[in-house]
C-alpha cells in the first residue's frame, strides 16, 4: 500500500497502536513491533512480526507518504487493515496492489516439499551443503 497526503507518521506512539489494529482487525497473531524513528526528517521505518507473517511500514513524512506491505497467510485477512490504514493517518489517497505470493507453486509442489522438508524450487547451480553421516 502507498499513503498519500498522510498524516502523523512521525508518531511512534500512533504507528505502533495502528499496526497492532490492523493486526487485531485482520485476525492475525501480533508477536512484536519494532519501530525505529529516525532524524532529522522524522521518518519511521518498522514491522509488526505476526504468526502469520508482517506488516512493515517505511514513512516519509515531510512528503506526506508512507510505503506499507501487508503480508499475510492463512485465515487473515490483509484487506481489513486498508480502511484502518486510511482512517488512522487522514490519507487523501491510497494505491493498494496485491501480490499473491507462491502462486506460482501448485499446491502438490508444496506437500511434496513438506514431505522431504527440501525447497520446491532450487536454483541452478546453487549445492546443497552435504550432510555429515
Amino acid at each position: 500500500m502507498d499513503l498519500f497526503g498522510a498524516r502523523r507518521l512521525d508518531d511512534l506512539k500512533h504507528i505502533e497502536a495502528t499496526l497492532k489494529r490492523c493486526a487485531k482487525a485482520a485476525g492475525a497473531t501480533l508477536l512484536n513491533v519494532h519501530l525505529h524513528h529516525f532524524t532529522p526528517n522524522g521518518g519511521v521505518s518498522g514491522v509488526a512480526v505476526l504468526a502469520e507473517s508482517h506488516i512493515s511500514i517505511h514513512s516519509w513524512p515531510e512528503a506526506d507518504y508512507a510505503a506499507l506491505d501487508v503480508f499475510m497467510c492463512g485465515d487473515a485477512e490483509p484487506e481489513k487493515c486498508i480502511e484502518i490504514l486510511r482512517e488512522a493517518f487522514s490519507v487523501r489517497d491510497v494505491v493498494v496492489k496485491t501480490h499473491h505470493r507462491g502462486a506460482e507453486l501448485s499446491d502438490l509442489k508444496w506437500q511434496a516439499a513438506a514431505q522431504h522438508k527440501s525447497a520446491p524450487v532450487r536454483l541452478k547451480g546453487v549445492r546443497r551443503p552435504k550432510r555429515a553421516a
